[in-house]
């Protein structure tokens, strides 16, 4: 006797057609719009996971395609084009900057403290 496997998540397209390839049979649902918006956030957050725990590059890479089919999916949920997405990210970039210079902000002290404090030594 063959043991069920439970998943309960999002899958690729394709995903049900392979596995009746491989001689399984899924047990699949198609969701209401509402449903599929928050299972893409749980996938999102599943495929971030995957992402800060992948040790190779080329694992690294997969898995930065699997987040930002995701973020292809959730941008067509809420109806904004990819260039739509890419036009806010260049703003914010040109506004507050972008990672590349590897800055970590450890805290901050308002001027009037930090005059206070240089004044007692």
């Amino acid at each position: 006797m063959s043991e069920k496997k439970i998943f309960n998540k999002l899958v690729r397209d394709r995903i049900p057609e392979i596995i009746e390839s491989n001689g399984e049979i899924p047990e699949i649902e198609i969701l209401d719009d509402t449903e599929y918006a928050r299972m893409l956030q749980e996938k999102l957050f599943e495929e971030s996971n995957e992402l800060l725990n992948a040790n190779d590059v080329n694992i690294k890479v997969e898995e930065l395609a699997d987040v930002l089919e995701v973020v292809h999916a959730i941008a067509d949920v809420l109806e904004v084009t990819m260039e739509e997405i890419e036009s806010v990210r260049l703003s914010k970039q040109e506004k507050r900057g972008a990672f590349k210079n590897k800055i970590l902000l450890k805290s901050t002290i308002s001027k009037d403290d930090r005059e206070e404090e240089e004044n007692v030594k």
